[in-house]
């Protein structure tokens, strides 16, 4: 089913590694004034570096099979192919649990609670605001075939 070009795109509230930025700078800004330590400073750290270390894993493994499929990586251009593949294949959003997971890293590693406390927020905003209307994008535009696929693969864990 063909889309009219300025229709072609999801229609996201935000542009995802924007509000992973944004968060990231609020998150470190509020450790700066209330630190809220999470305590065990070394554990702590060596968990961040882990759980960051597999989140940009995640990440360009997702982007590079997006790439392979031939399908545009930003939210603001029309999809191309639905990706099936690489880390798509266990859930529907890898990048965007990439980024949930690399901001809670970044948080563990500067040893602060608001990295937890900004997942909720950052989750909310991304469901909302971005995974629904590309579900919704999606099913316009593919029909069954992203259906069967979205019946099949997890939307996020």
């Amino acid at each position: 089913m063909a889309m009219n070009d300025e229709k072609d795109n999801p229609g996201v509230a935000v542009f995802p590694p924007l509000l992973f930025l944004v968060a990231l700078i609020l998150m470190l800004a509020l450790r700066y004034v209330w630190p809220l330590a999470i305590g065990g400073r070394r554990p702590t750290m060596v968990l961040g570096i882990v759980l960051a270390a597999v989140a940009i894993a995640v990440i360009a493994w997702g982007r590079r099979t997006m790439q392979r499929a031939g399908t545009n990586i930003e939210p603001t251009k029309p999809t191309l192919a639905i990706v099936t593949g690489g880390p798509f294949r266990f859930v529907r959003n890898p990048l965007y649990l990439g980024l949930m997971g690399l901001l809670l890293g970044i948080g563990l590693i500067f040893d602060t609670l608001w990295g937890v406390l900004a997942l909720i927020p950052v989750f909310l905003i991304l469901h909302f605001g971005v995974v629904l209307r590309e579900e919704a994008y999606l099913e316009r535009k593919f029909g069954e075939p992203y259906r069967a696929y979205k019946a099949s693969v997890r939307r996020y864990l």
